[in-house]
């Protein structure tokens, strides 16, 4: 009894989200209509947000334990693969649920990339800037990710605003096809260069002699990133793959089982209240990216900016070059129309993100300054939502 009362606590976000899960498919259908009352409702939105964020949170957990396990590149596999079927169920589930929410892929990848490169960059580098000065990473790195980050995001978001074989700024069937399949096979090509090819390009640099940074490389490089993940994965409770491999599904089920919940209650709460329709997306965008935002600050914190980059820009290359195809897919399986063309306020600052990221990325050194101009765009980005 005492292993099995070890396991509980050890794995209480999985418990809390199956009893969630068992109450709401079981008896709690009622509190989630509008005659349930504005409380109830609220009470409800608040305990099934909670319950999915922290199983969010044990998923994370049991895909880094993996990554420890097995190493690169499946251990990055998991991890995406992971978030992002998060990110997918909820957004078909809450496309899935009445209203008109015809643009919601849009909004969600929309919100991720403003939190991410935005948000997380410039929260990342204004603590690690205000705590040591300047932080070194490795710009082959950035400037990797960012090479396939930014056509994908103009393929994704802003050339549907030009197509002229559909009325308004979506896809045909055709180019929704062609679109997920090349997108996806550009990530996957990414994603063989960061874990296998060119794994030096994303590796903390080393200073020397306080001026010049010298990029270690083959052997060194490698032996150095090791230490450092043994370091970052020191506070991990590692136990066997089978253990974990179970238990990041199972974690996983409760989240993607209360999304269509979560869904009634969200589509709701923006009808009554009259908000934009893109604050679902900022809602569905926080779920999968908290715990993700955290770990960025830590490594920041840590002066391990290098770990903060590959977090922040894997997750946004990862949004753009997994869920498009994934909701590509999932709209032409639920005969389900989505639109994907950004709105001109949209677009523009949506460019001005994707400069500042190159500017930003183009050193080898950050600074509070930088991440100060990035949290300005954050800023932005949310009055124009609720003010466009």
């Amino acid at each position: 009894m005492s292993g099995f009362g070890t396991t509980v606590k050890r794995e209480a976000c999985f418990f809390a989200g199956a009893a969630t899960t068992a109450f709401f498919f079981l008896a709690g259908a009622d509190l989630l209509q509008p005659s349930a009352g504005f409380l109830v409702q609220m009470i409800c939105f608040l305990w099934l947000f909670g319950v999915m964020l922290w199983c969010a949170f044990g998923v994370v957990r049991h895909a880094d334990c993996l990554a420890a396990i097995l190493g690169e590149p499946y251990g990055t596999l998991i991890l995406t693969l992971s978030v992002i079927g998060i990110e997918v169920s909820l957004i078909v589930s809450i496309m899935l649920t009445g209203g008109t929410n015809e643009p919601l892929a849009r909004d969600t990848m929309l919100a991720v990339l403003h939190i991410v490169l935005n948000g997380m960059v410039g929260v990342s580098l204004l603590l690690g800037g205000l705590k040591y000065g300047e932080q070194p990473f490795n710009t082959q790195g950035a400037r990797s990710f960012l090479s396939v980050l930014i056509p994908l995001v103009t393929i994704s978001l802003i050339l549907p605003r030009y197509t002229t074989s559909t009325a308004d700024p979506s896809l045909s069937t055709g180019q929704q096809i062609s679109f997920a399949v090349m997108i996806g096979l550009l990530y996957l090509i990414f994603l063989a260069t960061q874990s296998i090819r060119h794994r030096s390009f994303f590796i903390q640099p080393k200073a020397h002699s306080g001026v010049a940074l010298s990029f270690l490389m083959a052997k060194d490089e490698a032996d150095d990133d090791q230490s450092t993940h043994d370091d970052d994965d020191h506070d991990l409770e590692i136990f066997s793959t089978g253990y974990h491999a179970t238990f990041l599904i199972l974690t996983m089920l409760p989240i993607v089982l209360l999304s269509k919940k979560f869904a009634v209650l969200v589509d709701y709460g923006i009808s009554s209240f009259h908000m934009p329709v893109a604050v679902t997306g900022v809602l569905v965008a926080l779920l999968v990216l908290t715990p993700e935002g955290l770990g960025s600050f830590r490594a920041a914190l840590s002066n391990r900016l290098q770990r903060s980059v590959n977090i922040c820009l894997g997750s946004a290359l990862a949004t753009i070059g997994l869920t498009v195809p994934a909701v590509l897919i999932a709209a032409g399986i639920f005969d389900i129309h989505i639109v994907l063309g950004v709105k001109d306020t949209d677009m523009i600052l949506l460019l001005l993100t994707l400069i500042l990221s190159v500017i930003t990325f183009t050193g080898t050194r950050t600074n509070a300054l930088q991440g100060a101009v990035h949290l300005v765009l954050f800023i932005f980005y949310f009055i124009l939502l609720f003010q466009p």
